[in-house]
């Protein structure tokens, strides 16, 4: 934590937090097998580079799997942290009176009061367990994102977490605002080197949406087979605010545990989940959402598409909690199990907190490819695999709005390879 000048009320919250921590840094978390946070070391420092082109090539070839472009060709902005260091932060000059972007802990240097009186730890608790706890203590920087009142970026904004040493714990703190009327696709990507082997990211991600504001957010995850993973996210929205999140994870990792919880607070806010999963490997997966229904008129949708094959196990969750009147929302989670190794579970959870006109509902379903699509297109030449492959790319091929066409095409490339490998 940089030293800051601040008020009286101000330093007060910031011991809060403090305590607040400590009281949970032994504090398993609810879901997900448990990490040993103490194995790990902390990631280094790295040197600032002047152009993303700087970056070895390995690198650069390994980002571009998250939708990140080193050139930041069709990009209003960019945040590459790598380890511990945020080496490269720029806007785009046409945006530059539109978009703010730089490391939290600099956000918290140069807006220490308004940081900490409305977006420091007001979304998620630093004492939810011990992976909050770690990050409020250990904090490893993270990216702050705010896109101003009124305006809207046409072109998305990239941000990549990058871990290149093994055996290190990266622990950032993310925090994206988009300002009442405002409109952001941003794409961010978490990534490590191909040499790394073990290793854990702990994430906390604080998003707020303004009144009339919409902010678009994909997050493609590419780890190693022994890295473990927990993102604690929470994201607040205002009258009229839009948020969309698309989830994407399509290579193998130990373990990943998350559940944003997405507050609609505001009237007429809404809130969509699209999620694209499959599990490889021996990897454990225990994913989904949360939205809770609190203004008046807000509506909420969640789709999650999983696949498990070799010896995953894959959890995919759906909570709804409606507590307004007027409220609407649905889940959607249908899985496929390609392995008889595997474990697939499929848990939609639905709740109206004094809210009897709440509308909520949900279709929930695990079953393997019906043989008479396999026989439909191997009737027409296909080979087996060949006809399980296409199968399946069409069953995770889901209309995820405001994906940019590149990261659609990467996607639709991972997912094929993906298949292939498979059979």
């Amino acid at each position: 934590m940089p030293e800051l000048q601040l008020s009286p009320s101000a330093t007060a919250r910031l011991e809060e937090i403090r305590l607040t921590a400590e009281s949970a840094i032994d504090k398993p978390a609810a879901l997900g097998p448990d990490v040993d946070i103490t194995r790990f070391k902390t990631v280094s420092e790295q040197q600032k580079i002047d152009s993303l082109e700087s970056l070895q090539k390995q690198v650069k070839e390994t980002v571009i799997h998250s939708g990140f472009m080193a050139d930041e060709s069709d990009r209003s902005a960019s945040y590459f942290q790598m380890d511990r260091t945020p080496i490269y932060e720029r806007v785009q000059k046409a945006f530059d009176d539109a978009i703010e972007i730089t490391s939290t802990e600099e956000a918290l240097k140069l807006w220490p009061e308004e940081m900490l009186e409305k977006y420091w730890w007001r979304a998620v608790m630093p004492d939810k367990d011990k992976y909050t706890a770690l990050v409020a203590l250990h904090q490893t920087e993270g990216y702050f994102i705010r896109v101003k009142a009124g305006r809207k970026v046409e072109k998305p904004i990239q941000a990549c977490l990058f871990v290149s040493e093994s055996n290190v714990s990266q622990n950032v703190h993310n925090v994206i605002i988009v300002e009442d009327g405002a409109e952001a696709n941003v794409i961010t990507g978490c990534n490590v080197h191909v040499d790394v082997k073990e290793g854990l990211h702990a994430g906390i991600s604080e998003f707020y949406v303004g009144k009339g504001a919409k902010l678009t957010f994909t997050m493609v995850h590419n780890w190693a087979a022994d890295f473990s993973v927990r993102p604690r996210t929470g994201i607040i929205v205002d009258d009229d605010g839009i948020y969309i999140n698309n989830y994407v994870l399509l290579t193998p990792v130990k373990s990943i545990q998350a559940f944003p919880v997405a507050k609609l607070e505001g009237k007429n806010s809404t809130a969509v989940f699209n999620s694209i999963v499959y599990g490889l490997k021996d990897s454990i997966i225990d994913l989904g959402s949360e939205t809770q229904l609190i203004g008046e008129g807000s509506r909420s949708e969640a789709v999650a598409r999983t696949v498990s094959m070799d010896q995953s196990v894959v959890y995919s969750r759906g909570r709804l909690i409606g507590r307004t009147d007027d409220c609407k929302a649905h889940l959607d989670c249908r899985g496929i199990v390609q392995s008889p190794n595997s474990t697939q579970w499929a848990i939609p959870d639905l709740a109206s907190e004094g809210a009897p006109g709440a509308e909520l509902s949900h279709e929930a379903a695990i079953s393997p490819i019906a043989a008479e699509e396999i026989y439909y297109l191997m009737t027409r030449g296909l080979p087996k695999d060949e006809a399980v492959s296409m199968i399946t790319r069409g069953f995770v091929n889901i209309d995820i709005p405001g994906l940019p066409d590149v990261l659609r095409k990467q996607i639709d490339k991972a997912i094929e390879e993906t298949s292939k490998e498979a059979m």
